[in-house]
């Protein structure tokens, strides 16, 4: 079962991902998620639990506890949706007159 770890501390390492839930079973995988660019924390992750029964027990064993200072937000993770790449399209105009050369 995989799961959802919001509201991580910035300074969690996979490393204390794993050992916070190999209370409850058997991780397969702990995905801490990063920015592009910075290499840093984005403050959620993925874990990946060995069963359905352990990621259940993981969520009722630690969704709102606290955790590196900060309440965990844990659930089942959803299917990633589909969205179109590349940034939304190249029509904008930040200078708030339509592109008219009026600022």
């Amino acid at each position: 079962m995989k799961l959802y770890v919001g509201n991580l501390s910035f300074d969690t390492i996979e490393n204390d991902l794993q050992d916070l839930f190999e209370q409850y079973g058997k991780v397969v995988e702990a995905a801490l998620v990063t920015d592009h660019s910075t290499g840093r924390s984005r403050g959620f992750a993925f874990v990946t639990m060995g069963s359905a029964e352990e990621g259940n027990a993981a969520i009722d064993g630690l969704n709102g506890k606290e955790f590196g200072g900060r309440k965990l937000t844990i659930n089942e993770a959803r299917p990633r949706e589909d969205r179109p790449r590349g940034g939304g399209g190249g029509n904008r105009s930040f200078g708030g007159g339509g592109g008219r050369g009026r600022y």
